[in-house]
């Protein structure tokens, strides 16, 4: 048995936040929307710290199945666990590059999945709801995903294809299966699965994709099969090793195997305690009836508490510059866009800003090199860098290189902007906590912009040439610095590194990290007589050079 490890302890005085990824498939390297998707559950995870929370962010590889084998031998590698080795350091990297800021990288070639699976193996044949039979029916690889006669039948009539035998998902050609198998009672749970759905209306989210799931499961359900026989790239079935496991049985248990999941140790048990059930899957809409229809169902037959939510994103298209539609994104198309294009073009931060604040999370979404300049732009170069620059030059140039001496009381007066500030957070706090990124970003660009037009209303260029209005100066720089400071924390999920150095700026390094957003957000934290550093632009104007 594989001894239990963990990224860091858990600290006890702090509740649990558990957030995942789906395990991402190794027959092709990261690419847009394995980013976009690891982002989006990296700007929560790097919130829920900043709120209290002690997190663990998992992401990680699919290493079995049929694809992957597939994969291996197309780039001429001697082994399937070749080619996976091959692309861990792809991912890696990437997620590094990209400021990702997970505790965990799960591979379900890693002993500790293998265990785990064999267990859930041993703990679903005590079950009642397992049984040996023969699957003859359709299979997509690509999509790894098991396709009724019906199912087929009614996506061929819909498309025309009538009798090509496509897969309803991705319209690759489909396999016919006729192979001994382990079958797991998926229909026993339909009545449970809408009941569930019932109860908790937010298990699925965004709420309109809880429609397509409940009228997947009102359609009714067919027992799955979980193991297969005509290739041996997965993890045997313990008491029948001619058997290896169908991926998704494999894959959708490594969010348990990652907390200690069929371990036995008093520690692997203890963190199982504390982390699960998770809060949150992080999925595209292309696994959600694997998320939110068996893997739910497989708990239920375990006797396992259910994750509280599955998130469902939308795909990524590109926006054509020529007609305005949206297009999806293809090679043979010529408008397949990869992670390093947009890091040339924005940064590290300016990509992470634009997918996480311009992007509809829910829903398809289009983009384009046009409209991420122009948030650049507008949002960074133009807004936030522009009011850092200023009003950090202003302080430094006014107040001899340093922030202004705070008068006793400062924090108490009225002024435009900490009227804004008042209540900043919890206005924040309840969009972040649905994963409304654009809706977060517009409560703290609210205040940017007020600073900004504050700035204009209050000309302390100006007010600095006379000398009788040195403290209405001092209050002008202090609001103004004190609004960064804030807008700082807020924009940290976003922007990590950015929020670090406009702090560093302004002497509070050490704020970088709080773990109370409240309290780091309310008005008056600011400090005062403490050095000031200019810096370069945090986001120098783009000129439009791609298109």
């Amino acid at each position: 048995m594989p001894s239990f490890r963990h990224e860091k302890i858990a600290v006890a005085d702090k509740p649990s936040f558990f957030i995942t990824t789906p395990i991402y498939y190794v027959n092709a390297a990261p690419h847009l929307g394995t980013a976009y998707c690891t982002m989006l559950c990296d700007v929560q995870a790097r919130y829920r710290r900043a709120v209290g929370y002690d997190v663990k962010f998992l992401t990680g590889m699919d290493e079995h199945g049929e694809k992957v084998a597939e994969a291996a031998q197309q780039h001429g590698f001697a082994t399937p666990q070749d080619w996976c080795d091959s692309q861990a350091p792809l991912f890696k990297d990437l997620w590094q590059k990209l400021e990702i800021s997970n505790d965990d990288f799960i591979r379900t070639t890693e002993p500790r999945q293998n265990h785990a699976v064999q267990y859930l193996w041993e703990r679903m044949r005590e079950s009642g709801y397992l049984y040996k039979g023969s699957y003859d029916g359709w299979y997509c690889v690509p999509e790894e995903t098991y396709f009724t006669e019906n199912q087929v039948k009614k996506s061929d009539e819909e498309h025309g294809t009538k009798g090509e035998h496509l897969c309803p998902d991705c319209g690759r050609p489909l396999e016919r299966v006729q192979e001994e198998s382990y079958f797991f009672k998926l229909s026993a749970f339909q009545d449970k699965l809408l009941a569930l759905y019932d109860e908790r209306p937010d298990f699925v989210q965004p709420a309109f994709r809880m429609n397509e799931v409940r009228s997947f499961v009102e359609g009714g359900l067919t027992d799955l099969s979980v193991s297969r026989t005509s290739f041996d790239w997965g993890i045997k079935v313990p008491f029948d090793e001619k058997h290896v496991t169908y991926v998704w049985f494999d894959a959708l248990l490594n969010y348990m195997t990652s907390v200690g999941y069929g371990v036995d140790s008093d520690e692997a048990r203890a963190e199982l305690a504390y982390r699960w059930p998770a809060q949150y899957h992080v999925v595209g809409k292309d696994i959600i009836r694997f998320h939110c229809v068996i893997w739910p169902a497989m708990l239920m037959a375990l006797g396992e508490a259910l994750p509280e939510h599955v998130f469902a994103h939308g795909f990524l298209t590109v926006r054509n510059a020529e007609t305005g539609k949206a297009e999806k994104m293809s090679k043979s198309r010529g408008n397949a866009i990869a992670p390093q294009d947009v890091v040339d073009l924005l940064g590290v931060e300016g990509y992470r800003y634009y997918f996480m604040t311009d992007v509809a999370h829910g829903e398809d979404s289009a983009i384009s090199f046009e409209r991420m300049e122009q948030v650049y732009n507008a949002d960074l170069a133009n807004s936030w860098g522009n009011l850092v620059s200023r009003a950090l030059n202003m302080s430094a140039k006014y107040f001899d290189g340093k922030t202004p001496e705070l008068d006793e009381g400062w924090a108490k007066k009225d002024n435009p902007l900490a009227a804004i500030a008042t209540g900043i957070c919890d206005r924040y706090s309840e969009r972040m906590d649905v994963m409304d990124y654009v809706g977060a970003k517009d409560v703290v660009m609210e205040l940017v912009h007020a600073a900004n037009h504050y700035i204009e209303d209050t000309a302390p260029w100006a007010v600095a040439k006379d000398p009788e209005r040195a403290g209405e100066l001092k209050g002008i720089i202090v609001n103004l610095l004190e609004s960064i400071r804030i807008c700082a924390h807020l924009f940290a999920p976003f922007m990590p590194e950015t929020s670090a150095e406009v702090l560093r700026r302004m002497s509070l390094a050490d704020e970088a990290d709080a773990d109370d957003l409240a309290a780091a957000c309310e008005w008056g934290g600011l400090a005062g007589g403490v050095e000031v550093t200019k810096g370069d632009a945090l986001f120098p104007r783009l000129a439009s050079e791609k298109k």
